[in-house]
């Protein structure tokens, strides 16, 4: 039976079932085109950190540092310490795959040293989502609990600043991304420009898919929050 409270509802389990099966293809997708260009290798004969390095000395971001984690696609640029931090295959591999995710990751870090207007955006909203998002859930129950509208719309509002960060993060990713198959074009042949379009367009819509799904989420807690 539907409960017409904040309770477990068809509309809920249907936001559920959606979300993860766009989550699964998402990562499917990528997972897929990672594989694939993995095994195709770079037409300049250079490891992913090699690109890294070369892309962003050519556009003025010769500051940044470049250093290996470990784990799988666990790469990911840290304005903090203003460092590139590329997993082990991708740092040292040489495929297309590795190439492509490095060369993104340098985007955001180009991104960065050329003040990119949504990049700033989304850094500034970092330490708000970090709070949100662990208030959110609790500020919610207890506007369940104590019957108390007031607690539940602003879990709403910080739910909401989480919804936005995601949005915000889709022209960071794609901008990045742009930046690293523009770059390749140049610098490789074919193969490379079409292997990073095709691995960086299945990253990308990973963000899409969280997005969306954060969306479908807000709406929803809106519309219970109205028709209660």
């Amino acid at each position: 039976m539907v409960r017409y409270g904040y309770g477990f509802d068809y509309a809920y389990l249907l936001i559920i079932i959606v979300s993860v099966a766009l989550g699964a293809l998402a990562q499917a997708y990528i997972r897929s085109a990672y594989k694939k260009w993995s095994h195709v290798g770079a037409t300049m004969g250079k490891t992913g950190a090699q690109v890294a390095r070369e892309m962003l000395d050519a556009q003025g971001a010769s500051a940044v540092g470049i250093t290996s984690v470990a784990g799988h696609l666990t790469d990911y640029y840290d304005p903090r310490d203003n460092c590139l931090h590329l997993s082990q295959e991708n740092f040292g591999g040489g495929s297309v795959a590795s190439v492509a995710v490095a060369c993104h990751e340098a985007g955001h870090a180009v991104q960065t040293a050329h003040g990119y207007a949504f990049g700033r955006i989304r850094t500034a909203l970092v330490p708000v989502v970090n709070f949100t998002q662990r208030a959110w859930s609790v500020l919610f129950l207890l506007g369940i609990v104590m019957n108390f509208s007031g607690l539940t719309s602003l879990a709403i509002v910080c739910f909401a600043f989480s919804v936005l960060f995601q949005i915000v993060t889709l022209p960071v990713e794609i901008d990045a991304s742009r930046r690293a198959v523009r770059y390749l074009s140049t610098v490789g042949g074919g193969i490379d420009e079409r292997g990073a379009r095709s691995v960086l367009t299945a990253a990308a819509l990973t963000y899409v898919a969280a997005a969306l799904i954060s969306v479908m989420q807000l709406v929803y807690l809106l519309a219970r929050s109205n028709r209660r």
